[in-house]
C-alpha cells in the first residue's frame, strides 16, 4: 500500500501524518496479507483514493457519502455509487437516477460512470475504501473508517457551506459531528431497492444542494451527465490520473 500514500497534493498535506499512525499501518499490513493470500480485493490499488484524487480539497462544494464499495467483480472503481461506463448501471445508482430525473427532470443516463460529478466538486466517499470480492463489509472495522473520518473532519473545520448528502442510517452516523451551522446537511433514506420506496424518493435532494450552493454564492453542481461516449473518455482520463500518482512514488 506504500505507493497509494501519493495523494493529489491539496489532500496530501492535510492527511500525510495518518500514514504514519498505528492505525494506517495495521490496515496496510491487512491489505499486503489479503493480498498474498491470493483474495481479490476492490477496487484496483490504484483506485483507492480515487474520490480524494478527483476532487481536489479545495474544490469539494458537495460530499455524498458512502458505506462500502461494490463487491461484484469490475464494479468499484473508487467513487462511491459510480461504476464505469461499460458496467451495468447498479440497483441503488438506478434509484438515485429516478430520484435526479423526478427532482431537475434529468434524463436518465444509459451508464453509471459519475466521474462528471466528481470533476465539479463532489466528493463521492465511501467510508470504507477496499473490500474482498464477493464479500460485502469483509474490510469493515480494518481502520479504513478512521481515515475517513479525517477526511470529513477536515471539511468539517478548513470549508464552508459544503453540502452533505447522508442517505442511510450509516452515513447519517458517520455524519453526527458536522458543523450544521457552518454547512447543509441532507439527510434521506439509503437508495437500496431494500429501502428506498420507504421515502428516499421525493425529497429533492439535487435541487436543495443547488439552492445552497447558490445562496452563498458558490457555483452550483450540473448533474446532468454526459453521453456514454463522453462518460467514457472522463473515466479514462481519471485512470490515467490515479495511475501517475500511483506509479509516483
Amino acid at each position: 500500500m506504500e505507493k497509494q500514500v501519493k495523494l493529489e497534493d491539496s489532500w496530501k498535506q492535510r492527511l500525510q501524518a495518518e500514514f504514519n499512525k498505528t492505525y494506517m499501518q495495521d490496515l496496510r499490513t491487512f491489505l499486503k496479507t489479503e493480498l498474498a493470500l491470493g483474495k481479490t480485493i476492490y477496487p484496483k490499488p490504484h483506485q483507492y483514493f480515487a474520490a480524494l484524487n478527483l476532487t481536489p480539497f479545495e474544490q469539494v462544494k458537495v460530499v455524498i457519502l458512502g458505506q462500502d464499495p461494490y463487491h461484484g467483480e469490475g464494479q468499484a472503481h473508487g467513487l462511491c455509487f459510480s461504476v464505469a461506463p461499460n458496467v451495468r448501471t447498479p440497483p441503488s445508482l438506478k434509484n438515485i437516477y429516478k430520484e435526479l430525473h423526478q427532482d431537475l427532470a434529468l434524463a436518465i443516463p444509459n451508464h453509471g460512470c459519475l466521474v462528471s460529478w466528481a470533476k465539479q466538486g463532489v466528493l463521492l466517499l465511501n467510508s470504507v475504501l477496499t473490500v474482498e470480492q464477493s464479500q460485502a463489509a469483509s474490510h469493515q472495522k480494518k481502520g479504513w473508517e478512521t481515515f475517513t473520518d479525517q477526511v470529513i473532519a477536515r471539511i468539517n473545520d478548513e470549508k464552508e457551506h459544503v453540502v452533505f448528502i447522508l442517505w442511510g442510517a450509516y452515513a447519517q452516523k458517520k455524519g453526527t459531528f458536522i458543523d450544521r451551522d457552518k454547512h447543509l446537511v441532507i439527510e434521506g433514506l439509503h437508495p437500496s431497492p431494500l429501502s428506498a420506496h420507504r421515502g428516499f424518493f421525493g425529497q429533492h435532494y439535487f435541487s436543495r444542494a443547488n439552492d445552497y450552493l447558490t445562496k452563498h454564492h458558490l457555483p452550483s453542481i450540473n448533474w446532468l451527465l454526459p453521453n456514454k461516449e463522453v462518460a467514457e473518455a472522463q473515466f479514462e482520463q481519471a485512470e490515467a490520473i490515479h495511475l501517475n500518482l500511483f506509479k509516483s512514488i
